[in-house]
């Protein structure tokens, strides 16, 4: 406090003592007054410094002592001003009448920045929205304490205006500063000259510190429930009894409730197995909540008890979880129909049924030799789908150890056997949930892997490996394999219950040697990926090479096609691609073992056994072959794949 004034003002006040405070007008600052308002411009030695220095700018701004109205802001400015305050005058109305109590008789009003009266309390002497800057209402308390931004008083004497001087009440004003040192307000104390002394003054500073603090500490909280608010995690604040005391915009969405629940208990936001364990702390506990709309949410949840009684409750949503793994991991699909090269009639044909698959959320099976790019047609149908916007999901059956196919699908929960991921991990139907899951040489998985999956594709729920309850997904099933399924279903290696539902829908993606005239766009095709990325100036193929490409039998299929031309553009040597720059074996293969038809058991083998006599007697003509049995092409394709036959088989005999 001592800082705040001038020696002047502090000896000022001790010298006038109780007694002159007390009594009724000082002399000395009545005729010093008048003298300032006839023009005197030194100043008399009986009044301070800062008090003659307001004097003299109020004469100079052309205020009238005799005019004792005061001025307003408008309605409208006041309505804004009091809203923008609101914390402010919350705040400082608890200090305010606090500090009535040892003024009964008195007077205290906080003002913004700008002089307008915000709040009072005690006596109606200055109204709400009145202006009490010194440049408006002369020299006043609060408008000098605006001028001089620190801790003042103003004895009666001292006001410019008459209505304050003939009042006979004495004021201090100090100001409500931020934790920047910013004025926010100025909070004054009016008071009758027996009850106005020198410890008013640290009364009056102690006060405006007081709402300087609450305000550092309501900014400080405000700050704190902004970040709560913006978290993408679930916060729920619970008291010593288990009811909720908060509860963050992201768990009001969560649970699909509002601030209403606050004070009830948290079993009332779902029934779960964490309802009754609250009492322990928890990380990372794998929870499914059934909500009052009786759907489910499923969560990590953590507990953390809370030293002065209580708990807090963290929910990260699965779903929210699994599409933050998805961008990690990539699980996106790239390729579409328009991106999958080739103008022949075998491609174009599975092209069509593609498109038809991709109108349908129906499980697909994509039939096809190894190469001939099975996943390509699945991210083409996923990205033709409704579901484009979700994640595609690819699994190589084939390529996950037998004993660990159930984890990778379906999940685990913790514990659920040694080396399990602590709070569990999801599998990739839950990554793929919204979205597609391919299944890649979905003929490999293991026998008891097709009893869970059948059970999705019933269902519509995944059970994770050690978990009690099972979860629901929605998720687009796409499976392929280079296997001949319904020869497996027959020798007892894939249940024949899988393949129907499996078979919904089906089309075959047919081989590099059935569709030769799609061979030199190909070739070129990654002859300018492969040049660009290797940066190589190779522009095209020797006529040789792009003949002894497109008579090259391709038993790998595209992915063979593709091997070779990168080969052969790192082998280039000038512009064309010549013959010896491409690693084709040439040697004579050993014929392939033409299908033997088995004795009729059932129609599917008697169909099977019409579609061979008919592939031999064309000796592989597909087009004649269709003819001969009255089918469409592609259908007929689809039949051969479905039996594992192959047009290729029957063209040599």
């Amino acid at each position: 406090m001592s800082m705040a004034f001038s020696v002047q003002d502090l000896d000022y006040l001790t010298a006038l003592g109780p007694a002159a405070l007390n009594d009724g007008p000082v002399d000395a600052l009545e005729q010093a007054w008048r003298a300032c308002l006839a023009g005197q411009v030194e100043r008399p030695i009986d009044v301070r410094q800062v008090i003659w220095e307001s004097w003299r700018r109020s004469v100079d701004a052309g205020i009238d002592p005799a005019d004792n109205a005061y001025r307003f802001v408008t309605p409208d400015t006041l309505a804004a001003t009091l809203a923008t305050h609101r914390v402010l005058i919350a705040a400082a109305a608890q200090v305010m009448h606090g500090l009535l109590a040892y003024n009964p008789r008195g007077h205290i009003n906080l003002t913004d920045a700008d002089g307008t009266t915000l709040y009072f309390c005690g006596l109606d002497i200055t109204p709400v929205g009145s202006r009490l800057l010194e440049s408006v209402q002369g020299t006043n308390c609060t408008g000098l304490a605006l001028a001089e931004d620190h801790l003042v008083y103003v004895l009666a004497e001292e006001n410019f205006g008459n209505g304050l001087r003939q009042r006979r009440m004495h004021c201090a004003a100090a100001p409500i500063k931020n934790a920047q040192g910013e004025t926010l307000a100025m909070l004054t104390l009016t008071a009758e000259p027996g009850w106005f002394h020198f410890h008013t003054l640290g009364t009056v500073q102690a006060a405006a510190d007081a709402v300087s603090r609450q305000m550092a500490l309501q900014g400080l909280l405000e700050e704190q429930q902004t970040v709560l608010e913006v978290l993408n995690e679930g916060l729920v604040v619970l008291d010593e009894r288990g009811c909720i005391k908060a509860l963050n915009g992201y768990a009001r969405h969560l649970f699909r409730v509002g601030l209403e629940l606050i004070g009830r208990p948290f079993q009332q936001l779902g029934r779960s197995e964490l309802s009754n364990a609250l009492s322990d702390p928890v990380r990372d506990l794998d929870c499914t909540f059934l909500l009052h709309d009786r759907s489910q949410l499923a969560c990590l949840v953590s507990v953390c008890p809370l030293e002065q009684g209580g708990v807090i409750v963290s929910l990260r949503e699965n779903r929210r979880i699994r599409e933050i793994t998805r961008r990690l991991v990539g699980t996106q699909a790239s390729y579409t129909f328009d991106t999958i090269q080739g103008q022949s009639r075998a491609i174009q044909d599975a092209l069509h049924l593609g498109r038809i698959a991709s109108r349908s959320d129906s499980t697909t099976l994509i039939l096809g030799e190894s190469g001939t790019g099975k996943e390509l047609f699945a991210q083409a149908i996923h990205n033709g789908s409704e579901r484009h916007k979700g994640p595609f999901v690819a699994v190589n059956c084939g390529a996950i150890p037998r004993e660990l196919v159930q984890s990778e699908l379906f999940g685990h929960v913790e514990g659920a056997f040694t080396g399990a991921t602590r709070g569990g991990s999801a599998g990739k139907f839950e990554l793929a949930d919204g979205g597609t899951i391919f299944l890649d040489e979905i003929g490999d998985m293991a026998f008891d892997a097709q009893v869970s999956l059948l059970r999705v594709l019933q269902e519509g729920e995944v059970t994770r490996v050690g978990a009690k309850n099972s979860r629901r997904v929605d998720v687009r099933i796409i499976a392929a394999t280079h296997r001949n399924l319904s020869q497996a279903v027959a020798e007892g290696a894939f249940r024949e219950d899988l393949y129907y539902r499996l078979n919904v829908l089906n089309l075959t993606v047919p081989p590099l040697r059935m569709r030769r005239e799609d061979i030199p766009l190909l070739a070129r095709h990654f002859l300018a990926r492969y040049a660009r990325s290797l940066r190589k100036a190779v522009e095209g193929f020797a006529p040789e090479a792009l003949a002894l490409l497109c008579a090259y039998p391709w038993p790998g299929n595209v992915r063979e096609l593709e091997n070779s031309i990168e080969r052969a553009t790192n082998l280039a040597m000038g512009a064309l691609i010549q013959p010896l720059d491409l690693p084709l074996d040439t040697k004579p293969r050993t014929p392939l073992r033409v299908y033997e038809p088995q004795p009729a058991q059932d129609l599917s083998s008697h169909e099977m056994n019409a579609i061979v006599a008919a592939l031999e007697s064309t000796g592989g003509n597909i087009r004649l072959a269709a003819r001969q049995l009255n089918v469409s092409r592609g259908g007929l394709y689809n039949k051969m794949s479905r039996f594992g036959l192959s047009a290729g088989d029957y063209r040599n005999n």
